[in-house]
């Protein structure tokens, strides 16, 4: 089985501060999870909390420590109740990398007592922070025999990962890469899988940017086919895909059959609110690419990423026309959003109202088809006029973006860069701040929260 734990950004920084000290002394906190379980993978997702003051630790050294398990009383609840699981985690501040005869007489004796709380036979977890935040681990299980965390994902402004086992290796075509962002960077690619949801318009060129950048493996879906207008902007259709209506993901894993660069790719020709194995199907991304225009399918991303801790790319290209068969604006945006701050909605990218209409023209085909045109073009009553030129533009501006959270290398700090705009028209780019923008309150009660029924709170996908 893989296991994986994720820790959002916010999360993250709270227990850096709390276990690496000056006094350079052990240090305990212990977070309430989230879960995702299917078949051969289990991860567990921070989502709460608790510090245990320094204060109140019976013994605290360089190399040990005792404390009080009061505090988390209100966990052992939880846990008995529902589906959550319980992460101990403490730092050696001295850099030890492995866990210690003591961890493990600690985490025996903690986790004989967690499954006695437990409504359930799920693991639980310990883990150790490093100095300078690198975090390690293993997964406990209910005849308390423990296995070796194999992913550590931090859901940050820059996408850390901690891999139990590097990914080794520098395909020959992927030297460029290397010789651009290091071999670590593209390991790190390598070891990835992303999620594509829009294979149309600015999808395609993001595909096709995450293969050749040499991306494990990518998730795609789309429920439509392909069609004669879709040949300007779709890479590699051809006018006899038009012709048979092509599933636009069976030409995604052509390409990358055909190609051959070693990107597995897994589609899905479906709607998200279609399915709940489609939604099910991104929970295991590394990061997600939001390719499609429908205000409640971006709506849904941005909760599943927050309750699942996955980092979200979201892509949008707006062109206003001026009535008579002109275009007077065109500009396109990337947005970054992390669990546990701005969403979206708070960005003003769309209304809670604009949610609501958007589902129940999803419900009305016809209806819902006007809808889409309106959100893409406003004053011409005619179709989408995308093309190649200007979605591989912003399909590019997002893969760098992408890429400057995997290894950054511009001038300012990630965090700078939130929101990029692009004004084709002007020739501009205006770049938001995270602290530009409004936090998510209701999002930010629900990071990591994972598995639940509703699933991610929505009665409609259950």
């Amino acid at each position: 089985m893989v296991l994986q734990l994720r820790i959002s950004g916010i999360h993250h920084d709270v227990l850096q501060q709390h276990l690496l000290t000056e006094d350079g002394k052990e240090a305990m906190a212990v977070a309430l999870c989230g879960r995702f379980q299917q078949e051969g993978l289990s991860i567990l997702t921070v989502h709460d909390i608790t510090l245990i003051p320094h204060n109140e630790c019976y013994t605290r050294e360089w190399d040990q420590l005792c404390w009080p398990t009061e505090r988390i009383i209100p966990y052992f609840e939880k846990v008995s109740k529902s589906n959550f699981a319980i992460l101990k985690i403490h730092s050696h501040p001295g850099g030890y990398d492995q866990f210690s005869d003591v961890d493990d007489r600690s985490d025996h004796e903690f986790f004989d007592s967690v499954f006695g709380w437990s409504g359930n036979n799920h693991p639980h977890a310990s883990a150790v922070m490093l100095p300078r935040g690198k975090i390690f681990g293993r997964f406990f299980f209910e005849d308390l025999h423990h296995e070796p965390i194999n992913k550590i994902s931090i859901a940050s402004d820059v996408l850390h990962q901690y891999h139990n086992g590097a990914v080794t290796g520098i395909d020959e075509f992927a030297l460029r890469t290397v010789q651009t962002f290091g071999e670590k960077t593209y390991s790190a690619l390598k070891a990835m899988t992303v999620g594509v949801v829009g294979c149309s318009g600015t999808g395609s060129p993001v595909i096709e940017q995450l293969m050749r950048l040499g991306v494990g493996k990518l998730v795609v879906i789309d429920p439509d086919t392909v069609e004669f207008k879709n040949l300007n902007r779709i890479l590699y259709t051809t006018v006899e895909d038009a012709k048979g209506s092509i599933p636009k993901i069976k030409v995604v894993k052509r390409t990358a059959s055909i190609t051959g660069l070693g990107t597995k790719v897994s589609g899905f020709q479906n709607n998200l609110y279609d399915d709940l194995k489609v939604l099910q199907a991104l929970i295991p991304c590394d990061a997600i690419f939001g390719c499609m225009d429908s205000v409640d399918g971006r709506y849904l991303l941005n909760q599943l990423c927050s309750f699942y801790l996955i980092p979200y790319f979201d892509l949008g290209v707006k062109l206003e026309a001026d009535g008579l068969g002109g275009i007077t604006k065109i500009c396109a945006t990337v947005h970054f959003l992390q669990p546990g701050k701005s969403s979206l909605l708070t960005r003003n990218v769309y209304s809670i109202e604009d949610v609501r209409a958007a589902g129940q023209y999803r419900r009305n085909p016809q209806q819902y088809e006007e809808l889409k045109k309106e959100a893409y073009i406003k004053n011409v009553n005619v179709d989408n006029p995308a093309v190649i030129s200007v979605n591989m533009q912003i399909a590019s501006h997002a893969i760098n973006e992408f890429l400057n959270r995997v290894h950054p290398y511009k001038s300012d700090p990630p965090e700078t860069y939130a929101a990029s705009t692009i004004d084709m028209t002007e020739g501009y780019i205006v770049n938001g701040s995270e602290k530009d923008f409004k936090e998510d309150a209701y999002l930010r009660r629900k990071i990591g929260r994972g598995d639940m029924i509703p699933f991610l709170e929505m009665p409609e996908l259950s």
